[in-house]
């Protein structure tokens, strides 16, 4: 059984932040019972690319046996990269599958759920991004968690649980694509990264 994590990256979803709940959820809970675990939750840039770029470049000094990365919907997808480049743990939280298919719908302007005055612009290549670091499979299923929310509104558990067959995984009845009780599911999350008993 691999050891706590050392040093623990938050990857957000498309239109999140930082000071998304879930986020917010861990460093409270890190800070509170885990101060000696690093924790890195960055803003990313709209591209793709660059996000992945500064993800990497920010880990790049990190001892990979002793990282973990969680991400939510798009940053799900994102630490599906991340674990696969080094070979780190990952929990993903309603993960993205397919964002590139599933973005393109989203071509144009957008604005962040956490402050609707702050906007960006999502461009057509940054589909084709998305599609160019795509993992073709999960080399190993062992080393993920995943909360999946049968009442995710936007994308289908099915296809997550499908892309994340092998991994621990918490299946949830009803919930939403938010996990508006992720609260309530951390206990799973912080258990797999042996963080608790």
């Amino acid at each position: 059984m691999l050891a706590a994590p050392s040093h623990l990256l938050y990857l957000h979803g498309f239109r999140s932040s930082p000071q998304s709940t879930k986020a917010q959820l861990f460093a409270r809970w890190l800070t509170a019972n885990r101060p000696d675990v690093v924790l890195w939750c960055p803003q990313l840039p709209p591209s793709p690319r660059m996000a992945m770029e500064m993800v990497l470049n920010g880990v790049a000094t990190w001892p990979h046996q002793a990282m973990a990365v969680v991400g939510s919907s798009l940053g799900g997808f994102y630490a599906g990269v991340v674990a696969e480049r080094t070979n780190c743990r990952a929990v993903v939280l309603n993960p993205a599958v397919d964002p590139a298919r599933d973005l393109s719908k989203h071509i144009g302007e957008q604005t962040t759920w956490q402050n609707p005055a702050e906007h960006f612009y999502f461009r057509p290549e940054y589909v084709d991004e998305l599609r160019a670091m795509t993992p073709a499979r999960l080399t190993r299923p062992e080393r993920y968690a995943a909360v999946i929310a049968k009442g995710d509104e936007l994308l289908d558990w099915r296809e997550m649980c499908a892309r994340h067959a092998g991994a621990s995984t918490l299946l949830l009845e009803g919930s939403d694509h938010a996990l508006s009780d992720f609260e309530q599911h951390l206990p799973f999350v912080l258990h797999f990264l042996q963080l608790i008993p």
